[in-house]
């Protein structure tokens, strides 16, 4: 094993040895398989028939259940999720299945990404088909409000060093209720929260489906918050013309499937947009959280890309302009280069 040993690993390789010892494991075989923006991390171990992951998430920082719940709704819908074989939910770990190590982001190619994002919308179809109100928290009000209201305290104020004035915080905090009016307007379904490239695995399984991961954070709330994640990346950007391409199929089959999207596309785009620029302005807020709360600088390079995301939609309508004119104060226009596929 070539971790650093530490109280929380020793705890995970005693506790391996234990439920989940049926399963064969050879503990000299674990190494790092990923870490993420919260508190988790993810190890690989080889077993008697193949290799598993096992996740290490501590209390009182995280908390296993949500994941195991959604995991399990995800798989009744038929979407391609680890399967749990051990848990413990007062430990914080998990031995589940491996889905591979190669990611949407490693994979994308011009070649390939119609496909592997078209494979991507049928499982975001299939899971919004399976909501039902009353199963997950909602997305409300005060969880989207605490969300926006990350990007002035952490973005504006802690990174950039900028103070608003009484006059610009009242102008931005109207602008921030209209785009949360839009939000909550919206009809509801299960919603991923993090649908995006980096959560997405291939290679794509024998239905065409791709694996998908890091869903313990899902809600029940708005329909377009997961294509709106899923087009408006974290980590590559795309052309209009592809994103249009792919929001259009997607809200074709949405239809198709019965999921209350909007019976006229330009009403439902508009949608997508307002949903995405809260999302950006939460990312931007999150990514300096991380910063200088958690010591995790690299997601501030990525930045750029969700100040141009957001310039780009507060640009094409009137009621969130304000959000462009607060960004003149301390942020250039330069636009960020751009995928074209």
């Amino acid at each position: 094993m070539t971790q650093t040993s530490d109280a929380r690993l020793d705890a995970l390789t005693h506790w391996l040895g234990g439920p989940a010892a049926q399963y064969g494991l050879d503990i000299s075989t674990m190494t790092s398989a990923s870490a993420d923006a919260s508190f988790r991390r993810y190890f690989r171990v080889q077993g008697a028939e193949g290799s598993f992951i096992v996740m290490d998430a501590p209390a009182p920082q995280e908390d296993i259940r949500p994941f195991l719940k959604v995991c399990a709704l995800m798989r009744e819908a038929g979407l391609n999720v680890p399967e749990i074989y051990a848990s413990d939910a007062d430990k914080g770990f998990i031995l589940m299945s491996d889905l591979g190590r190669q990611t949407y982001l490693d994979a994308l190619t011009e070649d390939n990404a119609a496909r592997l994002m078209n494979a991507a919308t049928d499982s975001l179809v299939l899971w919004q088909k399976a909501s039902r109100p009353g199963v997950l928290p909602a997305y409300d009000h005060a969880v989207l409000s605490r969300e926006i209201h990350l990007f002035p305290e952490w973005y504006v104020g802690r990174h950039r060093g900028y103070t608003m004035t009484e006059q610009q915080s009242r102008i931005v905090e109207a602008t921030f209720e209209k785009i949360l009016a839009n939000n909550l307007a919206q009809p509801c379904v299960f919603v991923h929260r993090d649908f995006m490239p980096r959560n997405l695995m291939v290679p794509l399984d024998d239905k065409g489906r791709p694996g998908v991961l890091d869903f313990q954070d899902a809600l029940y709330g708005p329909v377009a918050y997961d294509i709106a994640s899923l087009m408006r990346d974290a980590f590559l950007s795309w052309g209009e013309s592809f994103v249009l391409d792919i929001t259009i199929r997607y809200w074709e089959k949405a239809r198709r499937a019965g999921i209350p999207v909007p019976a006229d596309f330009g009403l439902f785009w508009r949608d997508v947009e307002w949903m995405g620029i809260q999302r950006h302005l939460k990312v931007l807020g999150i990514f300096a959280r991380i910063n200088y709360r958690d010591g995790k600088p690299k997601y501030l390079a990525d930045t750029p890309r969700f100040v141009h995301y957001v310039r780009e939609t507060a640009n094409r309508y009137d009621e969130l302009k304000p959000i462009n004119w607060l960004l003149d104060q301390f942020e250039d226009s330069k636009v960020v280069e751009q995928f074209t596929f």
